[in-house]
């Protein structure tokens, strides 16, 4: 009996241990997302940081030619669709399309023909090599397809969009992004997670995430005038800027291809080259917020795949890649981008604090053990834990209720467990894939499935619609 009660007495300084380690670093994280929270509070506050109505006819003229990149691998189910919507919400004469495909992807070319149909805007472009590269090489290879095309007709566009093969345009946000780039040369437009009827936990962590990041993170980034990681889709470059990137990397290529996370890279090179970066929230004259929408992952496995690669292209190749900053604003923020690999440890040891903690309270129930640590510290640490996770909850509730209603505010409590699950298997995939690179090991373009495409729309409940 001794030496049961020897056994639990270290499981259980084990636990406080544990306790201790993650209830800091919960706290030093607390405090970090309230400074966003009082920062977003006094935009609102002072009438900043909410979707402003933007009124243009569909389809009226740019102010010079656009590009839209949209690079895929695996894509059959989706492309002809998001092509065809595509063409219909931008028919704008000067608007041209580079769907990039792989020789070795047939399925996807096949579809991508039909989308494509007889319109002359659009330009299949079969890459020579055999896929999946990167989604960076494959977008340099749509560039050099663009930089041919602008030889032949004798004039430049003025911007590149970037698209996915599942997303959803709205018809006024390429006018949107041209108007909003006479004054920057990066726009990023909101991303809006469709929610999968299938998948309301797994798919449906998203929704929660994407809301309070791009109703609130993004708008205090925004506001501070930092760098603006670009989301890859809904977002805009000035043609210059892409130049000016490829310049400082001595090619002639803007997307770094051993780059997992280029678009990220990318929003933020524009600032430190000096560019003008802006995060759009606009309102179209019906209340709907302009914004990309897709599906995302709806399976645990495609999840864990897609966020470890945020993960080491973000936290891992973003710190070797970008470094830091002398600005204290730019610094922060990229200390919280890079955080995602310390979130899943600090996660990891908060759950294994409630196991072994329950097994210690099992014991003390039936009478094998007797605690004897007094520890009041510990327990302002868990009050303090537990006040902050209400808190986290209650603001993550109230962005997902703005977006998608009462019944998801809700869900997205319970979501909470699941996300953190997924970033803590992620983080592990991420660090495992990122020391194989430091072996020599070439980066890999690990591209979730996509079956679904957005039909329908979402209304923002920020103000009523006209």
């Amino acid at each position: 009996m001794e030496a049961v009660a020897a056994t639990l007495y270290f499981v259980d300084l084990f636990g406080r241990e544990l306790l201790l380690f993650a209830g800091i670093w919960f706290a030093v994280g607390l405090i970090d997302e309230t400074a966003i929270d009082v920062l977003w509070l006094c935009l609102r506050i002072r009438g900043r940081g909410k979707a402003m109505p933007f009124h243009m006819p569909e389809g009226a003229p740019l102010r010079g030619p656009a590009a839209v990149l949209i690079p895929t691998w695996h894509e059959a189910a989706v492309i002809e669709q998001m092509i065809r919507s595509c063409r219909a919400a931008w028919p704008h004469r000067e608007c041209f399309f580079y769907i990039g495909c792989y020789a070795n992807d047939a399925g996807t070319i096949t579809a991508a023909t039909r989308g494509a149909g007889d319109d002359a805007r659009v330009s299949l472009v079969v890459l020579p090599q055999h896929g999946p590269t990167t989604k960076a090489d494959c977008l340099n290879g749509l560039f050099d397809a663009l930089g041919r095309d602008e030889i032949e007709r004798g004039h430049r566009v003025r911007f590149v969009v970037l698209h996915d093969a599942e997303d959803k345009v709205h018809p006024l946000a390429l006018n949107l992004m041209d108007d909003r780039l006479e004054r920057a040369d990066f726009v990023q437009l909101p991303v809006i997670p469709e929610l999968n009827p299938g998948s309301r936990w797994i798919s449906g962590h998203y929704a929660d995430e994407f809301a309070e990041s791009h109703m609130k993170t993004l708008v205090v980034r925004d506001w501070l005038n930092v760098g603006l990681p670009a989301a890859g889709v809904g977002c805009a470059f000035k043609r210059d800027i892409l130049v000016r990137i490829a310049e400082t990397r001595g090619t002639h290529h803007p997307f770094a291809p051993e780059c997992l996370t280029e678009d990220y890279e990318l929003g933020l090179l524009v600032h430190e080259l000096g560019g003008r970066s802006r995060f759009v929230r606009a309102l179209d004259p019906t209340g709907h917020l302009i914004a990309t929408r897709e599906f995302f992952p709806a399976t645990i496995k495609d999840a864990v795949r897609q966020k470890s690669r945020w993960l080491q292209g973000i936290a891992f190749q973003g710190w070797d890649r970008l470094g830091w900053s002398r600005s204290w604003a730019e610094a922060w923020m990229r200390l919280r981008d890079r955080r995602g690999p310390l979130t899943a440890v600090v996660l990891l040891a908060g759950y294994l604090v409630i196991v072994l903690w329950a097994f210690s309270g099992i014991a003390q129930f039936s009478g094998v053990y007797r605690p004897r640590l007094n520890a009041p510290l510990l327990e302002i640490i868990v009050a303090t834990g537990l006040a902050g996770f209400i808190w986290r909850g209650l603001v993550r509730s109230a962005f997902s209720t703005a977006l998608y209603g009462g019944a998801e505010g809700l869900r997205s409590v319970v979501r909470t467990p699941i996300a953190n699950i997924i970033t803590i298997i992620a983080a592990r995939r991420a660090l495992a894939a990122y020391l194989r690179t430091l072996r020599g090991g070439e980066p890999i373009w690990e591209k979730t499935s996509h079956y679904l495409y957005p039909v329908t729309k979402v209304r923002s409940r920020e103000v009523p619609a006209k």
